[in-house]
């Protein structure tokens, strides 16, 4: 279920990223309230990105990037050693 939303989350933002500057819309010179259209759609996009990355950081913030319990996690308290002493060969 996990990755089925992950996948979710990359297609959403694949799509807004690929719709957020209107390539269609390059050359039309349709005004709207004497703005051009391509920017009404740029702002309201915008808008738009901005709700959901605001869901996506209510409900899915850290999601991919979750890590696995490692085995030095595993060991018990006074069998771990520290990154410093493994790099340096110190015994603890």
């Amino acid at each position: 279920m996990r990755r089925r939303e992950l996948w979710g989350w990359i297609t959403v933002a694949v799509v807004l990223s690929a719709l957020a500057i209107p390539w269609f819309l390059w050359g039309d010179d349709t005004l709207v309230a004497g703005i051009p259209l391509w920017l009404w759609w740029h702002v309201g996009w915008m808008g738009l990105a901005s709700i959901v990355f605001w869901l996506f950081a209510e409900r899915a913030w850290g999601i991919g990037i979750e890590s696995s319990p490692s085995s030095s996690e595993s060991e018990p308290k006074g069998q771990r050693r520290s990154a410093n002493s493994a790099a340096w060969g110190d015994e603890p």
